[in-house]
């Protein structure tokens, strides 16, 4: 891009405008997937809990959350007396901050990201770990011991957390010997069983637990204890509206995607499908195999997010002792003898057993989700219940 903006700019401005262009995309990624995630999370809890979701706002109910969101920017803009303004106001930006960050080293394809960083798993791992500054500073600022809890909880739980996180990271580092994600990403093209994952039985442990402390990382249940309802109100949010509250959930969301996108380009393919060989550039032409190659990149995270939203709304929230507990207690020597464990491996096994391995665990994974996805489409599973009350009821005939 700069390349091209050089031919009529000089190259100060070519850079300032490829960075705006760049920023656009990533804004408008995050606002458009943010819309459908927070529609989508609606229609699975709805599905589970056996309602509706949105039905009126759109086809399918799918303008609800841009409806919300109107409504969101034209609540008043309130701070509570005993609050400090400034820091008040800017906590909301700061957290949204470090989740847009991320995408700066989040390729969505070969060539097609803000900046091919050679240390982008580094880079991406720090960024998302300061936006617990906007919520601490969110729940210092407003003024109430609710949210100053809700603060100090998050505080607490994504220094303890980003540890093994840290460490599950690094089980696919060591086997592509660079922290550069394009390259991870490439290193696992063709056939599905090149994708880390399958590489050996640490790293499909890795793959997940670093779901799982991702999902604690980004403030979902079972560990949402920094916005407890049931015993903070609302956490660090309790005092905010209006737009400066959107923005809280915003983070939240591109947080979801960045991990999830950051999970599919270590442990599986990244932008490749895992069912033909080479690039798919060589096979479909530069432009529709780039195309090609986002749209499996974002299906994978998008994926991901909705397994996430899947454990929300089936597990009950763990108490903050359990879930520091389960963190330090397990999860950090866990992901201490996988990161062991693979080193190993690298150094002991030999090529021709880590095929066999790669091909043992990749179709037991197949067989293991068409069973469970079988199991999920039985006909009982879809059977009527009866009309539930008060959704499009019919009138009684006169």
């Amino acid at each position: 891009m700069i390349d091209t903006l050089q031919q009529y700019l000089p190259l100060t401005p070519a850079l300032i405008v490829a960075g705006l262009i760049a920023a656009g995309m990533v804004l408008g990624f995050m606002g458009v997937a943010a819309l459908l995630f927070i529609w989508a999370e609606r229609k699975i809890s709805a599905r589970i809990q056996d309602r509706l979701g949105p039905t009126r706002v759109g086809p399918f109910g799918l303008l609800q959350s841009l409806a919300d969101g109107i409504k969101l920017i034209t609540k008043e803009d309130f701070a509570p007396g005993a609050a400090d303004k400034f820091l008040f106001r800017i906590a909301p930006y700061l957290a949204f901050c470090a989740a847009f960050s991320a995408y700066i080293v989040l390729p969505f394809a070969p060539h097609f990201g803000a900046y091919d960083s050679g240390i982008g798993a580094f880079f991406i791992l720090a960024i998302l770990s300061s936006e617990v500054f906007g919520i601490l500073l969110a729940g210092f600022a407003s003024g109430s011991k609710w949210s100053l809890y809700g603060g100090v909880r998050e505080a607490a739980q994504v220094v303890s957390y980003e540890v093994p996180r840290s460490l599950c990271v690094l089980v696919p580092i060591c086997i592509a010997g660079t922290l550069s994600l394009t390259t991870i990403a490439d290193l696992q093209a063709g056939l599905f069983w090149n994708w880390y994952v399958f590489h050996d039985p640490f790293t499909f442990v890795a793959f997940i637990l670093f779901f799982v402390v991702a999902t604690a990382s980004c403030k979902r249940a079972p560990f949402d204890l920094a916005e407890a309802e049931s015993e903070l109100v609302g956490g660090f949010h309790t005092e905010y509206s209006g737009v400066r509250w959107s923005y809280f959930f915003l983070a939240e969301y591109g947080s979801m995607f960045a991990v999830s996108g950051l999970a599919a380009i270590l442990f599986l393919g990244g932008w490749h499908t895992g069912l033909v060989s080479g690039s798919l550039e060589n096979h479909l032409g530069v432009w529709l195999g780039t195309a090609v190659n986002v749209a499996v990149f974002i299906a994978k995270g998008s994926l991901l997010v909705l397994v996430m939203m899947w454990l929300r709304w089936s597990m009950p929230r763990l108490r903050i002792d359990q879930v520091m507990m389960t963190c330090l207690k397990y999860f950090l020597p866990i992901s201490c003898g996988l990161l062991v464990g693979v080193g190993v491996w690298q150094l002991t096994i030999t090529p021709a057993i880590t095929t066999i391995v790669k091909y043992i665990l990749s179709i037991a994974s197949i067989l293991t989700m068409l069973i469970i996805a079988i199991s999920l489409l039985k006909p009982g599973n879809f059977a009527a219940r009866g009309e539930m009350s008060g959704a499009f009821a019919k009138e009684p005939a006169a």
